[in-house]
């Protein structure tokens, strides 16, 4: 744990206070490396998950405080029970910390059959979650002459839905999650063109890639409180993934689970539109949008 969070960028204020008490454990006097475990937990419990375990490297005293519950319960989400229930099930120990708890949900987390992955920011514990392509409803995609599902390693799921040529594009879906109180942002991860390599370089064919520039794709979300989003754009910058935003909503409190059903449509049967890959759909809390930069 301490190695995957500590490995995230880290405060200099931080780092200034971890030489500060480095060079102060090296005298005799008393220091701030001889608080008791429980005062040092208090102090520590107001940082950041990553700038925790960077303090957990200095002494035996702030390694045990990095280890207290009551800590890392204020990182995890207030719902992480129903959270766990959802997506780990039974495969968790019983006694297991929760600073060992933090750790497991900050993994990619795979359910529901391998198509939905889930898993938190190291830095702020939002809950984040993509969906692949295999757990969306796609018109045609079982029809070789339109879709084909492709091997990839540009995917965190490894594989991508390729449209060769179709003139009804519509992609669905559906799904329940228990997200913790909070605002969310949908997006939807395409990209114009095929990817290979060759000769160890990254190449993208376009040859196929038509129809985009005529009609607009149109993009809707609804929740089961009754919030509505829709949004329309032109796909474009063919070779690169993009990110095209559906739409928001708002988590609260009374709401144990959100059920959210989604679209992407093209229907203008007048042309046909081919060449595009579909990877996912992905739910980020939107104070991390700047995150999915680097996704």
């Amino acid at each position: 744990m301490g190695a995957n969070l500590s490995s995230v960028f880290v405060d200099p204020n931080v780092l200034s206070l971890y030489g500060y008490l480095s060079s102060q454990s090296s005298t005799s006097n008393p220091t701030l490396g001889d608080l008791p475990e429980s005062c040092v937990a208090s102090i520590i419990a107001y940082l950041d998950p990553p700038e925790i375990c960077k303090l957990a490297r200095l002494n035996r005293a702030f390694r045990g405080a990095s280890w207290a519950d009551f800590v890392w319960e204020s990182k995890l989400p207030t719902n992480y029970v129903r959270l766990i229930q959802r997506v780990l099930g039974d495969d968790l120990p019983r006694n297991i910390s929760r600073r060992e708890i933090y750790t497991r949900l900050c993994r990619a987390n795979t359910f529901d059959g391998g198509t939905k992955k889930v898993w938190l920011d190291k830095i702020t514990g939002g809950v984040c979650l993509s969906i692949s392509s295999k757990g969306l409803a796609i018109t045609g995609i079982d029809d070789r002459r339109y879709w084909n599902h492709i091997p990839t390693e540009e995917s965190r799921f490894d594989s991508v839905a390729y449209l060769q040529q179709i003139w009804w594009f519509e992609v669905d879906g559906q799904f329940e999650f228990p997200f913790p109180a909070g605002t969310y942002s949908i997006f939807v991860r395409l990209q114009l063109g095929r990817a290979a390599k060759r000769y160890g370089r990254r190449t993208c064919n376009t040859e196929h890639v038509h129809g985009w520039d005529i009609k607009p794709v149109r993009f809707q979300l609804w929740t089961s409180d009754g919030q509505y989003a829709s949004s329309q754009c032109f796909l474009s910058d063919p070779g690169k993934w993009n990110l095209y935003h559906v739409g928001d909503f708002v988590v609260d409190t009374s709401n144990p689970s959100m059920n959210l059903k989604f679209s992407m449509t093209q229907i203008d049967c007048t042309h046909t539109k081919g060449g595009l890959c579909l990877d996912s759909v992905v739910v980020y809390p939107c104070k991390l949008i700047e995150g999915l930069k680097h996704f």
